[in-house]
């Protein structure tokens, strides 16, 4: 049974800090891509960042968040993090943790999501 389970998530004020987890279980996610959506109240989901599970690839990030998030992978681990930093109101949302097999951008899998709430 494949399973992603975040955990990290609360509340947080405007410039601080928070950091999410995603722990991955069931199989092998050799040649996996690593993601983090997330979807605000009244939006549609949306990319946020990604990185390939071996933790050589080059990382991916939403223009929305450069500079402020980091996304890494710890195969040895079996986890996937996302450190956010300079958090503002706008990154209030829920956050979910995915696997692209083969890379491809088809996101097979996806955790049950973590709620990240930013306030002024």
């Amino acid at each position: 049974q494949v399973q992603l389970v975040e955990s990290g998530g609360g509340s947080a004020q405007a410039g601080g800090s928070l950091r999410l987890s995603c722990t991955a279980s069931g199989r092998s996610f050799t040649n996996f891509a690593m993601g983090w959506f997330r979807q605000a109240p009244g939006k549609e989901r949306e990319f946020v960042a990604a990185v390939g599970w071996s933790g050589t690839s080059r990382a991916y990030y939403a223009d929305s968040v450069r500079d402020r998030f980091t996304v890494s992978a710890d195969a040895t681990k079996n986890t996937v993090n996302l450190q956010m930093n300079n958090l503002k109101p706008e990154d209030t949302g829920v956050y979910y943790c995915a696997a692209d097999h083969f890379e491809d951008n088809k996101w097979e899998y996806w955790g049950q999501g973590t709620q990240v709430t930013v306030s002024s």
